[in-house]
């Protein structure tokens, strides 16, 4: 069963909780690398079912994912109110060969865009935290649930890869 736009924010957002999502944002890509140490390129490129992304896959995704964020961030900050377009993620690692993609050079642009937008962030006043976009599938959003919404995303996928690192 597929979940509904909403289940997906519910629990995305789950992962969250009560947690402070910058602490979450900060520490995501030193978990990952962490995880990560001495994997092969076998476990790398494993798939764990059918139809699901390897941990190369899902490495290229938080990279691309970070970048859409990074933009998303900067519309609605000079743009309050501006519309947030959705994007196909399945097409997106498609159409950028996130399974022939480098697994190290996808981790180190990750972290790189992730540092990049913790180091605005930390720089917004609360006003700014306020400013809001309309994302084309989840309504409102301001940088504040931008920001929830990625640490909770980072759990999802830290916890996808810590399943396929463990079948080492």
């Amino acid at each position: 069963m597929t979940e509904t736009q909403e289940q997906y924010k519910a629990r995305i957002l789950g992962y969250v909780g009560a947690r402070d999502p910058m602490h979450m944002l900060a520490v995501a890509p030193v978990t990952i690398e962490r995880l990560l140490e001495g994997a092969s390129d076998e476990t790398l490129s494993r798939t764990p079912a059918p139809g699901k992304w390897s941990v190369r896959e899902i490495l290229a995704h938080l990279a691309d994912d970070e970048l859409v964020g990074a933009y998303r961030i900067r519309m609605i900050l000079s743009a309050p109110g501006t519309d947030i377009q959705a994007f196909d993620q399945d097409v997106w690692a498609a159409t950028g060969r996130y399974a022939s993609r480098d697994a190290a050079t996808s981790l180190a642009l990750f972290r790189m865009l992730r540092e990049t937008n913790l180091a605005l962030l930390r720089q917004l006043s609360p006003e700014e935290w306020d400013r809001f976009g309309m994302h084309a599938e989840r309504g409102r959003e301001s940088v504040r649930d931008v920001a929830r919404y990625f640490a909770g995303h980072d759990v999802n996928h830290i916890r996808q890869i810590e399943a396929i690192v463990i079948e080492r």
